[in-house]
C-alpha cells in the first residue's frame, strides 16, 4: 500500500539530518522534499534529484508559511483531492496495536488514513499524533476529532483558508477550519516518532525559536485569536494555551454517501507483525515492544 496524495516534506538547513525524507526513502515511498534554491547542492549529495523540488524564493524570514502555501498551490495544480504536507524531523511512523506501539511502514501509516478521511465529506485536515501522546496500555480512542493537527496533515486543496503569520500556523490553520464549520481529524491509531522542537538544527530553531521567540510565537496566536487563546508558562517556557476552546467545535463528521463501515476491509489493511533485526539499541527495543513491525504481508 501506497499514499495516493502527494507527499511534501518541507526542509531547510538539515541537508545531512533530514529526518522523514530518510524515512519516507527506506519505505520507497514517493514524495518531494521543498528546499531552497540556495540549498540545491547540499541536498543533492544525500537525496535523488527526482525528489527534490527547488522553491522559487529564500531566506524571506516568514518561517515556513511561504513554503507551505507554494506547496498547496503546486497540490491543487495536480489535481489531486488532499496533499501531505510533513515536517522534516520524523524518524518513523507507528501503529498502536493492543494498547502499545510499534513502528510501522510509512506509505503503510499515510494510506490507510487516507482511506479513514476519504470516508467522509467534512473533513477538512486530518492528520497522525505524536506518538509521545499515543501512551502505552492507557484507553485511547483511535482517533480525536475537532482538535489540532500538527507536523503530518493531510489537507483538502479544496479550502479557501491558507497558511499565515509566522508563528504557530498549523494551530491557527485549524482554528480557521473548525471556525468555520470543518471537522479535523487527529489519528492516535497511527502516530510519528517526532523529534521535540529546538533539538535539530535548521529548520526554525535559528529562525524563529531563539531568545524571546518562544514568547513571541505565543503571543502572535493570542492576538490572532483574541478570546480563544492565551500565553502561559508550560513546559518551563511561554506557551499559547487553548483555553477550552476545542471543546466548543462540535460539529459531528458526516460519513459520504454510500459509505458502509460493516462492510469495510479488517482494521489491520493486512499488517502483521515481524522481527526487525537492525532494531538494536535499548531505548528502541523498549519502545518498539518485543523487537517488531508492523509491515505489509507479502
Amino acid at each position: 500500500m501506497l499514499p495516493r496524495y502527494p507527499i511534501y516534506v518541507i526542509s531547510k538547513g538539515r541537508h545531512d539530518c533530514c529526518l522523514t525524507a530518510r524515512c519516507l526513502v527506506n519505505d520507497k515511498v514517493p514524495f518531494k522534499l521543498i528546499i531552497e534554491p540556495q540549498e540545491l547542492d547540499l541536498y543533492a549529495e544525500h537525496f535523488s534529484k527526482d525528489v527534490l523540488q527547488v522553491l522559487p524564493f529564500s531566506n524571506l524570514g516568514l518561517g515556513s508559511i511561504p513554503a507551505r502555501n507554494w506547496v498547496w498551490e503546486d497540490a491543487k495544480k495536480t489535481g489531486a483531492l488532499r496533499h501531505w504536507i510533513l515536517d522534516d524531523n520524523f524518524k518513523w511512523f507507528c501503529r498502536r496495536y493492543a494498547a502499545e506501539t510499534f513502528q510501522c511502514d510509512s506509505g503503510l501509516a499515510l494510506a490507510v488514513t487516507e482511506e479513514f478521511i476519504d470516508r467522509y465529506e467534512n473533513i477538512a485536515i486530518g492528520g497522525l499524533n505524536y506518538d509521545m501522546f499515543v501512551l502505552d496500555y492507557v484507553k485511547m480512542k483511535p482517533f480525536q476529532t475537532n482538535c489540532h493537527v500538527y507536523s503530518c496533515l493531510l489537507i483538502l486543496n479544496e479550502l479557501p483558508y491558507r497558511w499565515r503569520g509566522r508563528y504557530n500556523e498549523d494551530t491557527d490553520l485549524c482554528l480557521q477550519v473548525l471556525a468555520n464549520g470543518w471537522c479535523t481529524v487527529l489519528l492516535n491509531a497511527f502516530s510519528v516518532k517526532k523529534l521535540p522542537s529546538m533539538t535539530m538544527k535548521g529548520g526554525n530553531t535559528e529562525a524563529l525559536y531563539q531568545g524571546d521567540g518562544r514568547l513571541k510565537m505565543a503571543r502572535s496566536l493570542e492576538r490572532m485569536w483574541p478570546g480563544v487563546v492565551e500565553t502561559k508558562r508550560r513546559y518551563g517556557r511561554p506557551q499559547h494555551v487553548i483555553k477550552n476552546a476545542w471543546r466548543k467545535f462540535t460539529t459531528p463528521l458526516i460519513l459520504k454517501p454510500g459509505i458502509d463501515l460493516a462492510a469495510l476491509p479488517d482494521s489491520e489493511f493486512g499488517m502483521e507483525l515481524k522481527a526487525v533485526k537492525e532494531i538494536k539499541t535499548a531505548a528502541v527495543k523498549k519502545h518498539l515492544k518485543a523487537n517488531q513491525k508492523l509491515v505489509a504481508k507479502k
